[in-house]
């Protein structure tokens, strides 16, 4: 018995050391509550499609694509995270309570949607800077994809211009899901 519980402290120690590292290992406030999450507790083994938005860009009609596709795949596993940042040419000005009935009545969103966080180089929010390590670019414009697998690693980035159902997205989050 004694053995055993050395057997499992030793994984529990070994899993603690290896999640402290974990690029998912952040934790982030619901938009416009209290309510703070784990990304790696509620997240792990899911394949994510982290995406900083903007209510007022180009791009903004990306987030009817991101629901489709959440809805069509989470029972497959994938998640689509959405951090709203007002990084870029301040096209997201509004308070989070704003910003989630923006989301809520324009594009009946209901993927986890987070704080209003910094995303660009030299200001970046700590998981940004992270992502932005992992994949060897950090967003340039509204609407940027990283993908992370089921593993907690970066798979992919993508461009503010891919759109959701771009075939490479697809083939990389599809891919994911296989594992």
């Amino acid at each position: 018995m004694q053995k055993f519980l050395g057997v499992l402290f030793l994984m529990a120690a070994t899993q603690t050391i290896a999640n402290e590292g974990s690029l998912l290992d952040q934790d982030f406030r619901r938009l416009a509550s209290n309510d703070v999450v784990n990304l790696h507790d509620s997240y792990a083994g899911k394949v994510i499609l982290v995406v900083n938005t903007a209510s007022k860009c180009g791009n903004t009609p990306q987030y009817e694509g991101l629901e489709m596709l959440y809805q069509e795949l989470q029972d497959d596993g994938l998640v689509v995270l959405g951090f709203p940042s007002n990084d870029f040419l301040g096209q997201e000005p509004g308070t989070e309570e704003q910003i989630q009935e923006f989301c809520r009545l324009t594009y009946s969103i209901k993927f986890p949607m987070f704080e209003k966080v910094t995303v660009k180089k030299g200001d970046a929010h700590p998981f940004f800077a992270r992502l932005a390590d992992a994949s060897g670019t950090y967003p340039t414009w509204n609407f940027h994809k990283f993908l992370i697998g089921r593993d907690g690693n970066i798979v992919a980035e993508f461009s503010p211009r891919t759109q959701p159902y771009d075939e490479d997205l697809l083939a990389a989050i599809k891919s994911e899901l296989k594992n």
